[in-house]
Order: C-alpha cells, then sequence, then structure tokens
C-alpha cells in the first residue's frame, strides 16, 4: 500500500505539472510561437482526434476529453470553420457522422507539438537520457494504471473520486 507521504507528494506534483501546462499564458504562447490559431478549448479536442486511428464519433470525443457532449459540438464547429476537422458520414450508421481531422489540423498538431518538446528539451537539458527515457515511461505507466483504475471503478459502480 502506498504511504499517505508519497501519494501526497505525488498529487502536489502533478497539480503543479498540470497547472503549469494547462493556464492561459502557456497556450498562448505556444501557439504563438507554433504560427497556429487555435483555442484553449478546442486544443484538447485537436491533439485527442490527432491520436485517434481513425475518425470518431461526438459522443466518443465527448468521453475521451471527459466533457459534456455539447461542449465538444462547439469546439468541433469552431474547428470545422478553421479547416483543421472535418465530419465523415459515420460508416455503421448512415444517420450519424464522424470527425476525423483534416491535414491541416494535423500540421497544426505537429507545429503546437514541436513547440512543447523544443521547450521540454531546453528544460531538460541536464537530464541524462536515461532520467528522461524513465520519466517518460513511469508517466505512461502511471495514466494507463489511472485509466485502469477509472474503468474498474466505473464497472463496480462505485463513484469516482473529489
Amino acid at each position: 500500500m502506498p504511504r499517505p507521504d508519497d501519494m501526497a507528494e505525488l498529487e502536489r506534483a502533478l497539480t503543479r505539472i498540470s497547472h503549469m501546462l494547462t493556464r492561459a499564458k502557456q497556450h498562448d504562447r505556444t501557439v504563438e510561437e507554433a504560427g497556429v490559431a487555435v483555442d484553449r478549448a478546442s486544443a484538447p479536442l485537436l491533439r485527442a482526434l490527432a491520436d485517434a486511428s481513425g475518425p470518431l464519433r461526438l459522443g466518443e470525443l465527448a468521453e475521451r476529453l471527459a466533457v459534456e457532449a455539447p461542449h465538444v459540438t462547439r469546439q468541433v464547429q469552431r474547428l470545422e470553420r478553421t479547416g483543421f476537422v472535418e465530419r465523415v458520414p459515420d460508416p455503421d450508421d448512415r444517420r450519424a457522422q464522424r470527425v476525423r481531422i483534416t491535414a491541416r489540423g494535423a500540421d497544426a498538431v505537429e507545429c503546437i507539438r514541436a513547440v512543447g518538446r523544443r521547450w521540454m528539451s531546453e528544460a531538460l537539458t541536464e537530464w541524462s537520457d536515461e532520467d528522461r527515457h524513465s520519466l517518460a515511461a513511469l508517466c505512461h505507466r502511471m495514466v494507463d494504471d489511472f485509466e485502469r483504475s477509472e474503468a474498474e471503478r466505473r464497472e463496480s459502480g462505485r463513484a469516482r473520486p473529489v
């Protein structure tokens, strides 16, 4: 069983990281340097579509982002107007549509990610290759475990922790 002090320190570190990566000024600097006009609310949706193996239904996007469907609908409409995403017919249901990222949208995501990678590289220049690799592996492992735990919690009917 993890020690409470370890969990408190981990929670504190993750909160600091989350705040650092999601604050408005950080987003504004990133998209300015990347030369991409995408608002802060639409960026996660664009990233999710870039990481998807194919077009997604709006409900799937909402679930992946843990937001309400109307939020996704508004963001998709915004991103459609900029040419970053497009709607395509759902092959499983002719009445429905899916959303996919366009080449322009994929280029925008890559520009944003390149800026982030460059900033991380500059910040972690004193870290060894092994330390950077270990950090990445541990972060992926942590997210996988969080997702597994959340799925188990949903399946068992237990409420999500606040």
